[in-house]
């Protein structure tokens, strides 16, 4: 036993001297580095100075931050997906804990007479392309997977994501990143999207490329085709993928070399004015046989007059069979803060503004309208349909369903939940099998409570509410009604008319 003792104490004072010499030469290297003032005057404790900065981002949503004042998502928001995604209740009790005064605060104005459950009738699925693409797309659901790209997200994280889509019956966008074996795994309706760099599309120069395509096109699954010319988190800026995520299999699904950073283009370089725009999505369109959209943040909006214009000169057919729009206030992907912050105007204002655009041009029935931007929950997408969108999608309210908790490391592949890392390690952490069941229940919680809000508003269906089913309340405490504050395309008769008990 004194042996025992002896060793255990001599083991004490090993420890406490590699302790006390790791301070020593801490001190030492503080006091007499010259790029970091805090620790030069105050050595080894200046450090915990970016210690406590670094670990202060998860305490405040544990033990500080109200429910709804975290930015971008509150904790209202994170748990509303995380009830939904794990197919429990998402009642709550004691009334709302959302402040309505807010400038811009939705308030749906609920009818007399709800329609009742009875009378309620599903979405119907709505067409894209039709008279112009060869394989036009009965889409099923208003609620769809935005793009994220595989590359950014890790292998199990797309396969939940694919397998989770097929199970809800909506369409899974794949990011600028090409089309991987795991987009296709789960059997889901798949939009390509092609990023400046023609990722997976692209021939040895980085320019776009038939054959690839076609090859693309082949896939069955693969039912419509998005030109990004820009997205929320980058409005004005590409892609970026950092090299330790540039692995030797993500590298030959997007055509680059392994190991190196991939930046993609700030644009096209082959799309430069509308008509550029044009001719390159019938080219696709033309080679692909498939319904060709783009996806565009709207900062200056005279070149959508233009674009309209163009597209009546040229004919119907000539337009594109969609267009997403998305909010300038940031999205997945990594980007310089200025970006992020300051450029590209809000989905509040852009997509009333782009509807309105379209259906002037008389290209209602022709062009569908995308909405993409914060819509994590059903009011926010109920919103999004009032405003005129035929389709929402969402990128990080499917990463709030796979279990992200908002660790805001997206970028450096150190993601604790294993959704945004090629840490192997970290991605043990996720089943695709039982994320695939969160990602199905998350849809289907989404359309049931949007539904709710329909039939509150008395429509039987989510796309037959307007503009008059919402106010937005404005800056001298009162609501408005948003056809008030939007005046939507034809007389307020005409939208009645559509909106139909019948």
């Amino acid at each position: 036993m004194t042996a025992i003792l002896d060793g255990l104490t001599t083991l004490f004072i090993f420890v406490v001297g590699l302790i006390v010499l790791a301070l020593i030469v801490l001190f030492v290297i503080d006091r007499y580095q010259t790029a970091d003032t805090v620790r030069r005057n105050y050595p080894v404790i200046g450090r915990m100075r970016y210690i406590l900065s670094d670990l202060g981002e998860f305490f405040r949503q544990y033990f500080f931050a109200m429910d709804r004042e975290e930015m971008p998502f509150n904790r209202a928001q994170r748990e509303w997906v995380n009830e939904a995604a794990k197919g429990q209740s998402t009642n709550v009790a004691f009334g709302s804990t959302r402040n309505l005064e807010p400038v811009g605060t939705p308030i749906f104005v609920n009818c007399p007479w709800p329609m009742l459950e009875r009378d309620a009738v599903e979405s119907r699925p709505m067409v894209i392309g039709e008279g112009a693409a060869r394989i036009p797309y009965k889409a099923k659901s208003f609620f769809n997977i935005s793009g994220m790209s595989y590359g950014a997200l890790s292998t199990p994280a797309v396969r939940a994501l694919s397998n989770g889509a097929a199970k809800a019956g909506c369409w899974m966008n794949t990011g600028e990143g090409g089309l991987s074996p795991y987009h296709l795994e789960g059997g889901c309706d798949i939009v390509f999207q092609i990023g400046t760099a023609k990722y997976g599309v692209r021939d040895e120069a980085g320019n776009l490329s038939d054959e690839k395509l076609r090859e693309v096109a082949a896939h069955e699954q693969v039912r419509m085709f998005e030109l990004k010319l820009s997205q929320g988190a980058k409005p004005g800026k590409g892609g970026i993928l950092p090299a330790a995520k540039v692995s030797e299999e993500i590298a030959a699904i997007r055509g680059i070399p392994a190991g190196e950073a991939s930046i993609s283009p700030n644009r096209h370089p082959d799309i430069g004015n509308i008509g550029e725009l044009l001719d390159m999505i019938a080219h696709i369109r033309e080679v692909t046989g498939k319904p060709v959209g783009f996806k565009t943040v709207i900062g200056a909006y005279g070149w959508l007059d233009e674009l309209f214009a163009e597209i009546n000169r040229r004919g119907p057919e000539s337009a594109p069979d969609f267009i997403t729009v998305d909010s300038g206030d940031g999205g997945t992907g990594a980007a310089p803060l200025a970006l992020i912050d300051n450029v590209g105007l809000t989905l509040r204002e852009a997509l009333p503004m782009l509807t309105d655009l379209r259906d002037k041009a008389g290209l209602k029935s022709r062009i569908r309208i995308v909405a993409s931007g914060k819509l994590v929950t059903p009011s926010e997408v109920a919103w999004a349909l009032c405003a005129g969108a035929d389709f929402t999608i969402s990128a990080r309210g499917f990463m709030f369903a796979l279990g992200c908790i908002q660790a805001m490391k997206c970028n450096k592949n150190t993601c604790p939940t294993g959704i945004t890392t090629h840490d192997k390690k970290l991605q043990r952490g996720l089943d695709p099998t039982n994320k695939a069941e969160r990602v199905a229940s998350f849809v289907k919680a989404m359309r049931k409570e949007v539904g709710v809000i329909a039939h509150s508003v008395g429509v039987r269906g989510p796309r037959q509410m307007k503009r008059f089913h919402v106010r937005l309340v404005c800056s001298d405490g009162r609501s408005r009604p948003l056809d008030e504050l939007y005046p939507p395309v034809g007389s307020e008769a005409e939208l009645q008319l559509t909106t139909t008990f019948t």
